[in-house]
């Protein structure tokens, strides 16, 4: 049944995919081409074939034979084709940004991409990344403080592990708030940390002219390449998955997994042994608890992944980690006995208005060790060291518990229990309180609105 609905979808055209874009209009008027073209090339390393090495178009997904080749017979409406780099090699990179991928250009129903990869002078296994969420710049002013003050926060992190660690970042989507230009500024900033970044697109990187889902991302895969893949490092599989689902008005969206990305990524996590750990980022979290913090009857439309329950089912033989922004707080959940979500702060805070998310959490950035398949993790906070972890409260903080010290744990984890250690002795369990941090109620809310967004 699977083969049959893939050979239905290949058939089909998947219509609109991949048609020539118009920035400024969306789309082309002209009908898509959907014939099959012929793609074919050879992954090597120093002339030395790959086998074994994913390869795709978006739709089909193929693995290189013993001396590394391969070959796709693609729909004509597909516009890349990239490689699943695997362990043990350096990824492809222009001054920082990942190029895993070549655009097709046919020529009498035929396209030759090889794929050169260099082999890592170290062992993999042991490894580190990053990931912004939400740099979100609307203005040179905000690209300014970007620059000077992620980008050598992040620096500085990168530095302290030593020179022979490898490390690579993950910009989790909202790059820019709407405004293209910007991306020249996140760039350079990519290009600063020195390591290598993947990319996600979120709902403030679309093109909000494009009259469907399909052309929100010209600007996008433009400058940055598919909007959904795949790569390995050491023992992790590692995906990027567009779940912004554009619905044709400007700043519509709904976060939603297409039919072609739950088919591509079911053939992509066939070829990974079950059991592995696979890390998923992708900008609009499957699920957070706010609308229970805020006591709504449903789930934000834009907030959550509406179709989540089939990612977790081609996910269930892994053990996996969803990694997401989207949402200015920090949360990390374990919504399945093989799945634990981050959602994460913001590069960003609270829009560059000010020193922390709406949640009270520190503008800044996840940190995730990798040994094997093990993944541990911590929140670091711009300009503060990375054992800056909670923000404390003194006692009259809170009006209905006058009496209480407040603590604020913003990336707490559900496995963890925290205690209050007075005088070096006494250990008082603290208790879990769902409300606002007060510092943010002091920042964002009451007569004394940021000058900057008045929202």
């Amino acid at each position: 049944m699977l083969q049959q609905r893939r050979s239905f979808l290949k058939s089909l055209g998947l219509t609109g995919l991949g048609i020539t874009l118009q920035p400024t209009l969306g789309f082309s008027q002209a009908a898509p081409n959907l014939s099959v073209q012929r793609l074919a090339g050879r992954v090597h390393a120093g002339g030395q074939g790959l086998a074994g090495v994913a390869v795709t178009d978006g739709l089909t997904v193929t693995l290189t034979d013993s001396k590394g080749n391969y070959a796709i017979d693609s729909n004509a409406t597909t516009e890349f084709v990239h490689v699943s780099v695997p362990r043990g090699y350096a990824f492809p990179q222009e001054k920082g940004i990942a190029r895993f991928y070549r655009r097709k250009e046919v020529a009498r129903g035929r396209f030759r991409a090889d794929f050169e990869l260099v082999k890592l002078p170290q062992d993999d296994t042991k490894h580190n990344f990053i990931l912004w969420a939400d740099p979100q710049m609307i203005s040179k002013a905000d690209a300014e403080e970007f620059k000077a003050t992620a980008v050598p926060d992040t620096q500085q992190l990168i530095a302290s592990y030593g020179p022979q660690t490898l490390f690579h970042g993950i910009g989790c989507g909202d790059l820019v708030w709407d405004h293209f230009e910007l991306f020249d500024d996140y760039q350079q900033g990519v290009a600063t940390t020195g390591i290598p970044f993947f990319q996600v697109i979120g709902n403030h990187d679309m093109d909000l002219t494009a009259r469907t889902d399909e052309g929100s991302s010209a600007t996008f895969r433009q400058r940055f390449g598919p909007t959904y893949y795949s790569f390995n490092r050491g023992e992790i599989h590692y995906v990027v998955l567009d779940d912004v689902f554009f619905i044709g008005a400007a700043k519509k969206y709904i976060g939603y997994l297409t039919e072609l990305q739950l088919a591509w990524l079911e053939q992509d996590l066939a070829h990974v042994k079950p059991g592995s750990t696979v890390v998923v980022s992708l900008h609009i979290p499957p699920y957070t608890r706010q609308h229970l913090r805020d006591k709504q009857k449903e789930e934000s439309m834009g907030g959550v992944v509406s179709n989540r329950k089939e990612l977790y089912r081609l996910l269930q033989p892994f053990k996996v980690h969803i990694l997401s922004g989207h949402t200015h707080f920090n949360e990390v959940l374990q919504t399945a006995d093989n799945v634990t979500e981050h959602v994460h702060g913001t590069v960003c805070g609270a829009w560059w208005t000010g020193p922390i998310c709406t949640d009270g959490t520190p503008g800044g950035y996840g940190v995730y060790e990798v040994n094997g398949p093990e993944i541990k993790w911590y929140y670091k906070s711009i300009g503060k060291a990375r054992d800056h972890q909670f923000r404390v409260y003194p006692k009259g903080v809170l009006p209905d518990r006058p009496n209480a010290v407040l603590v604020n744990v913003w990336n707490w984890d559900p496995s963890w229990k925290v205690v209050c250690i007075e005088d070096d002795a006494r250990r008082t369990p603290m208790q879990q309180h769902t409300g606002h941090d007060p510092l943010s109620v002091q920042l964002h809310a009451g007569a004394q609105l940021p000058a900057k967004h008045k929202w």
